[in-house]
């Protein structure tokens, strides 16, 4: 672990919650690939003499090399003994499973690297259960980005109509799979949810009473921005991003310890408001930064301006994802593509293994993930799911405790929290009509004929069939 930085005992409220993390560790990361895979793993901390076995649900996903490429840079944290790669698409799992045993060659690793189609045997004694899957590929997200905006509305995979679909769609696999973890995985296992729209599922995953905690990489990506532009390592850089996933602010930036958010502002402000597509002036007057994901509804009607003309971002992920399996078949490469970052889901794997690592060794790091409100955010129901730094131990995250959101983020907080009940109720019973009731009370909706006429369209694209009714397909 890295040395504490200076001036910690200082920081106020959040950060004066007797830290004793390296700020590496205060991530977000979200992931997502298809439903037609998954990856179990076992480690043994030759400290401890501890064997441990882990299973990502969505491993046949073009993130997966990613993912690899965290485990062997934290082969001191995670001595990981034995990989199973789990796939339904035999063709897919041949690809992707021959790019991570080429990287685990190259890598010395010396444990057992395995394929294999069967679930079951992925998640059976897994401490730990990672989803990151995308039930019905790009062709369902294609659906959830057009639909909406054919109809005026915002078109995005997580965020307003399009999300409420994928929720309907994924929330009732995702809970199929914990059920199984629940049967065959250990009984203090971990479910670690990176699959959008993450605030809906993870919290669906609580309601049914599993243990669960949801990952994004909004965090770590500011993270990492912040630190370039100071001309730092970012290890030294802590963000308090604080909000619902998907809809948060950095309310203050702390540098070796020191709150040097007014500096990032005055000093980087032009270059970080073109980095969110904002304008600067909105950065000045929040004196907060917001996440990318806020320009969807502090810009909604320029966005869906923008959507008439531009190609929807789900072609050009699948075409991405294309070009990156071509990649993956060379049988010279044993490295991740730089192709790899244009995927989306930048720094995930750091955040994944470092909350593994953490939630294993009970170490107490810090790190921005999605969990019950519990009382950290004044306003919310205690059952709402935040996304706030939380500290990291054997018995889950612990929320750091939190100032109270200004009137300017609270109130759109409140009203995204609202859908979101409604969202994960629909997505777990499947009723119609909680969905409709979801899609008025969205901010990016709002009118009962625009939710009526939308829900429509919107489900009837997405029947499933056998397939998608036990486990789901991807592209």
């Amino acid at each position: 672990m890295l040395a504490r930085p200076a001036g910690l005992d200082a920081l106020p409220l959040i950060h004066k919650a007797n830290l004793r993390s390296s700020p590496q560790n205060w991530h977000c990361i979200v992931n997502e690939a298809n439903l037609t895979s998954a990856f179990a793993l076992r480690w043994e901390d030759e400290s401890r003499g501890e064997v441990m076995k882990l299973a990502v649900v969505g491993a046949g996903s073009t993130y997966t090399p990613e993912l690899v490429s965290g485990l062997m840079r934290e082969r001191r944290r995670l001595d990981v003994r034995e990989l199973v790669l789990h796939d339904i698409d035999p063709g897919r799992l041949e690809v992707v499973g021959g790019l991570a045993r080429r990287m685990l060659e190259r890598q010395g690793y010396r444990g057992a690297l395995a394929l294999t189609g069967e679930l079951d045997r992925a998640l059976e004694g897994a401490g730990f259960v990672l989803i990151q899957l995308r039930v019905g590929g790009q062709a369902a997200r294609l659906r959830d980005e057009t639909i909406p905006a054919a109809c005026g509305c915002v078109g995005q995979e997580t965020t307003g109509a399009g999300g409420l679909a994928k929720a309907m769609r994924t929330v009732p696999v995702v809970l199929e799979i914990a059920e199984r973890a629940r049967k065959l995985a250990a009984d203090d296992a971990w479910i670690i949810d990176f699959t959008n729209p993450v605030g809906i599922v993870t919290r669906a995953l609580l309601d049914a009473g599993h243990r669960a905690i949801g990952l994004c990489n909004v965090a770590i990506t500011f993270q990492r921005q912040i630190a370039t532009h100071l001309g730092v390592a970012p290890e030294r850089v802590l963000v308090d991003q604080v909000g619902l996933n998907h809809l948060t602010w950095i309310r203050a930036v702390y540098l070796d310890g020191r709150d040097v958010l007014d500096e990032v502002l005055d000093s980087f402000g032009d270059e970080l408001a073109r980095e969110i597509e904002l304008p600067r002036r909105l950065l000045d007057d929040l004196r907060a930064i917001p996440s990318y994901y806020l320009r969807y509804f502090y810009a909604e009607r320029q966005v869906v301006s923008e959507q008439r003309v531009q190609q929807p971002r789900a072609q050009v992920v699948a075409d991405i994802e294309r070009r990156l399996l071509e990649l993956y078949r060379d049988p010279s490469l044993a490295e991740k593509p730089a192709l790899l970052e244009q995927r989306g889901g930048a720094f995930y794997s750091e955040a994944a293994v470092a909350l593994v690592a953490s939630l294993a060794a009970g170490s107490g790091e810090v790190q921005v993930v999605d969990v019950r409100n519990d009382g950290t955010l004044a306003g919310l129901a205690d059952d709402d799911v935040v996304e706030v730094p939380a500290r990291i131990g054997k018995e889950g995250a612990v929320a750091l405790p939190q100032e109270r959101l200004a009137p300017q983020l609270l109130g759109l907080v409140q009203h995204v929290a609202a859908y979101e009940r409604l969202a994960a109720a629909a997505a777990g019973s499947g009723d119609r009509d909680l969905a409709r009731l979801a899609l008025m009370a969205n901010p990016l909706v709002r009118e009962w004929g625009l939710a009526d006429s939308m829900l429509e369209r919107l489900l009837a694209a997405q029947t499933p069939t056998p397939a998608t009714t036990r486990i789901g397909v991807g592209p």
